[in-house]
């Protein structure tokens, strides 16, 4: 069962998920955070959490590292291929060197050992829920620009891609063996099918957010 702990305030900020077996951790953790007005929602187990959790809502993650059935670091792993944003901080009386390695290549952003300091663990903590505002932002733009190139067809999406390579339309209609005219029709269809002040600025946001045309 997922309990739900959280403090209000006026802005909203990131939430911090807790996922660990250990019912006194999950619910220490809470009260440490909810102590300085940070909310956290508390999940028993990876499966769980991976059912209930928000894949958009901005948060930080902290994370035991041995659990029944789907360890900590199987749940990073997941989370990494589904391109989550959140940070991730491990939180284990288990850790090893090659276990903080493995987490740290993967991308968490710390490795605390059990029992945690608690001062240590805010200061993490609230470094992590800047970052984890930015990472989020960053996400939305990215998901937003890929859902506007997502309504161009593969012939607009080639011509998109030779305009990003900074081709002119005569090249461009000699690479695609097609005419300059034609290749000026995809160009408009592609700045209105995006909304796009101007191509220009549509080639500013793939490249800025990293989107694959």
């Amino acid at each position: 069962m997922v309990t739900t702990d959280s403090a209000s305030g006026g802005e909203t900020s990131p939430v911090v998920y807790i996922v660990d077996d250990d019912e006194a951790i999950r619910q220490s953790l809470v009260f440490l955070l909810e102590s300085v007005g940070i909310q956290a929602l508390v999940y028993p187990d990876g499966p769980t959490f991976l059912e209930e959790f928000d894949p958009d809502e901005p948060s930080v993650l902290i994370i035991d590292v041995r659990m029944p059935g789907l360890s900590g670091l199987q749940l990073q792993e997941k989370l990494v291929a589904r391109d989550f944003p959140a940070p991730v901080i491990f939180c284990s009386a288990h850790g090893d060197i090659p276990m903080s390695v493995r987490a740290l290549r993967l991308g968490a952003v710390d490795f605390l050992e059990k029992p945690y300091e608690p001062q240590r663990m805010l200061e993490v903590v609230q470094a992590q829920l800047v970052v984890a505002a930015e990472r989020f932002a960053e996400a939305a733009c990215r998901k937003a620009v890929a859902e506007r190139i997502a309504t161009l067809t593969p012939r607009e999406r080639e011509v998109l891609r030779l305009v990003i390579d900074g081709l002119p339309s005569q090249l461009i209609a000699r690479r695609l063996g097609t005419s300059v005219k034609t290749v000026d029709v995809h160009r408009a269809r592609i700045k209105a099918k995006t909304e796009s002040d101007s191509l220009g600025t549509l080639v500013r946001d793939v490249l800025q957010h990293q989107v694959t045309v």
